[in-house]
């Protein structure tokens, strides 16, 4: 050493100096050589992560769909190189028990698949990582929800099964109902036909029985032969005999009925086809209300010599002691003038209490200008506002604001109001149909009764 510091004395160097040169040289190749060692790790630490992990942090993790672009894909996974995996079923195999053992098979392959993936992919951290616990969770719902659709399919089956034998038991009910229908048919045709030949029958006896109360009318042997005059002075039965007797002109005379032997006024026409007729109704100019209840049309109202209603029993004693035919003279506003003739008339002729039985109306055999307006009234009882006879629902009295044999409800209304020609009401006036309708209430009408031609002789 000391040597070695002469020579540096000698060559004019300290010898501090050139050991603390030496010092700086091996510091500074260390230091390259640990940089160079440092950079060759990074650089394969490099390639190795880049070997292992190809999805950057920039891109999203790949996206799971049921059903969206595959009609009969069950799940369809799209992974983030655009590659897609399908999981499908078959949507026509009839046996679903099938394809949901199916499911479960696919689903513990992929199960495990993930855990084969899982445990060869230890080393992959971050998204790799999240993407499988996503997959996992995924295929898990996905399993639950096939097991829900699996009950649900159960529960399915068996309400079908129910279903089925409700529909059986439907089946038989239906049978048994067509069987008892059936059974009610062949019993209704039997019926019918039994009403039918019913019906026949009672039409067959209607027609005879007819037959024999026109003959009966014809005959009239109840009610005795009428006295040819007055002359061997009995008093007169009805404005007839007042007519036989001599006496031509129209007026009020009394008149002595077989069964109302105090007898009563009546207005006689001695002028009108022959003379000999007794009025029992009449309508002039309104002065006369019509509109009245059964009493007042029992007893009669009104003045003979104007507007009156001679009473029900009055009529109905005139009318049974001999066979009478009926006039009826009409007359309008425009003074049109019409008559209906019947060649029988009467009323209660075969009643024993006729105010009990209602006063019913025998009437047939029409002739005349006017249209028969009566026909249908025939056997009718007599109806006034408060003694409803008739056929119909409602009080026809009332509705029509009269008192007539009504049925159901009229073609005549003579005893209705007083309205003076065309009225915009219905057939509520005093109406002959067949001549001016139901909405022209005429001027005039007289009704009168005589014996028919085999009483007259």
């Amino acid at each position: 050493n000391v040597q070695d510091r002469w020579e540096s004395e000698a060559n004019g160097l300290p010898f501090s100096k050139g050991l603390s040169r030496m010092s700086c040289g091996y510091l500074l190749c260390t230091i390259l050589l640990f940089v160079a060692v440092l950079l060759a790790v990074t650089v394969t630490g490099t390639i190795l992560f880049m070997n292992h992990y190809h999805a950057p942090v920039t891109e999203g993790p790949p996206l799971i769909n049921t059903n969206q672009d595959e009609k009969n894909a069950l799940v369809t996974i799209e992974k983030v190189d655009g590659s897609r995996i399908n999981i499908f079923i078959d949507p026509n195999c009839p046996d679903y028990n099938n394809n949901f053992l199916r499911l479960e098979g696919v689903q513990t392959s992929l199960l495990h698949s993930l855990t084969d993936h899982d445990m060869d992919l230890k080393s992959v951290k971050g998204q790799d990582r999240a993407l499988l616990v996503n997959l996992a969770e995924e295929v898990a719902k996905l399993s639950a929800h096939a097991g829900q659709l699996k009950m649900d399919y159960e529960a399915l089956r068996r309400g079908q099964g129910t279903l089925g034998q409700d529909l059986n038991t439907l089946q038989t009910e239906q049978g048994r109902l067509i069987q008892l229908l059936s059974e009610s048919q062949i019993n209704m045709v039997k019926v019918v036909n039994s009403v039918s030949d019913a019906l026949n029958s009672m039409q067959k006896e209607q027609g005879v029985l007819k037959t024999r109360v026109k003959a009966d009318l014809q005959r009239a042997p109840v009610r005795g032969l009428r006295p040819k005059s007055c002359n061997n002075g009995s008093r007169p039965k009805d404005c007839y005999d007042i007519y036989m007797n001599g006496q031509r002109e129209d007026g009020i005379y009394s008149v002595f009925p077989t069964h109302y032997p105090s007898g009563f006024q009546v207005f006689c026409d001695m002028t009108t086809d022959g003379g000999g007729w007794t009025v029992f109704q009449r309508r002039e100019d309104g002065s006369v209300n019509f509109f009245r209840g059964w009493e007042a049309y029992r007893e009669g109202f009104g003045k003979i010599t104007g507007e009156h209603w001679l009473g029900m029993k009055r009529i109905h004693a005139l009318t049974i002691q001999a066979n009478y035919e009926l006039r009826i003279d009409l007359e309008d506003f425009e003074n049109s003038t019409a008559f209906a003739h019947y060649g029988t008339f009467g009323v209660g002729l075969f009643s024993v209490d006729p105010d009990e039985d209602g006063y019913p109306l025998t009437i047939a055999d029409y002739s005349g200008t006017a249209g028969d307006s009566l026909l249908k009234h025939n056997g009718m009882k007599f109806t006034t506002k408060d003694q409803d006879n008739d056929h119909s629902e409602n009080n026809c009295a009332s509705f029509y604001h009269g008192a007539w044999w009504y049925r159901n409800c009229h073609t005549s209304n003579l005893n209705g109001q007083y309205l003076k020609g065309h009225h915009t009401s219905y057939a509520d006036g005093i109406e002959w149909s067949s001549w001016t309708g139901w909405q022209y209430s005429l001027k005039y009408s007289e009704m009168k009764i005589r014996p028919n031609k085999d009483d007259k002789k």
